[in-house]
């Protein structure tokens, strides 16, 4: 099984409210070898809500903790994160999942950059919270600005 990000395949779990839906993805999704998943929504933060980011660093950080996930507010979620991260990953094991396609630039799920902690919308080279951790498990990491229909393809193909 390959996981998703919810918000990718659609489902309302922004922290707006809103999806981020991918055409490609969404239609892939019938075939049925996607697990979706929210680690935010996991680990129990509402929607709708402040925007958060990483604060001092990226997921690895957070993982080590050296750094926190804030909002602009400064209400401190990394204990959602960290539990939902967790609860994405135990997900995983039980799919027998190698592969996921994560919200790029997320602070959960951003699979090469996430925004620096400033709210600028500037972005640094790193991972999620929840990317980091799938990392560290040996899953692969991709976002969907990396999917083409042929890695699609070759994706599923591997997994069936």
């Amino acid at each position: 099984m390959i996981l998703v990000s919810a918000c990718l395949l659609g489902q309302k779990v922004k922290y707006d409210g809103g999806d981020n839906l991918q055409e490609l993805l969404k239609a892939a999704e019938k075939e049925g070898h996607f697990v979706p998943v929210c680690p935010e929504t996991a680990g129990g933060l509402p929607r709708p809500r402040e925007p958060v980011e990483i604060q001092n660093g990226t997921g690895e950080d957070v993982l080590e903790g050296r750094a926190d996930v804030q909002s602009p507010s400064g209400k401190d979620c990394t204990k959602e994160f960290l539990n939902g991260a967790q609860s994405v990953l135990e997900t995983a094991k039980r799919h027998h999942a190698r592969v996921a396609i994560l919200k790029e630039s997320s602070p959960s799920c951003g699979s090469h950059t996430v925004y620096d902690g400033t709210f600028t919308h500037t972005k640094i080279d790193g991972q999620g919270v929840c990317a980091a951790l799938l990392k560290r498990n040996g899953i692969r990491l991709y976002s969907e600005k990396d999917m083409t229909a042929e890695l699609l393809k070759k994706l599923i193909e591997e997994d069936v």
